[in-house]
């Protein structure tokens, strides 16, 4: 909560590729009262998982053990962000 005669708040951003700018400025007066909860979690789908590649198979196996084939119904996503996404180089 807060309570003044000027409040004032600035923030710069960016999107996930690190390109886009994204700045706000604001300026209120008076008095504010508000809650911010900012957060997020990832769970992996496991009854998707298993639709997708045909069996049950870990979340932790798909992404980090390099063994894992990608499932014909995901090829396009695939192609898609790695053709998007920014290599990182030595």
């Amino acid at each position: 909560m807060a309570a003044g005669p000027v409040g004032r708040d600035a923030s710069a951003d960016t999107d996930v590729t690190l390109r886009s700018e994204i700045l706000s400025y604001s300026r209120a007066r008076g008095l504010f009262a508000g809650v911010s909860l900012e957060g997020s979690t990832i769970r992996p789908d496991n009854g998707d998982n298993r639709r997708v590649y045909g069996r049950k198979i870990p979340a932790r196996e798909i992404v980090l053990s390099g063994t894992v084939a990608v499932p014909p119904a995901a090829g396009q996503m695939i192609s898609t962000l790695d053709a998007r996404t920014p290599k990182h180089r030595p």
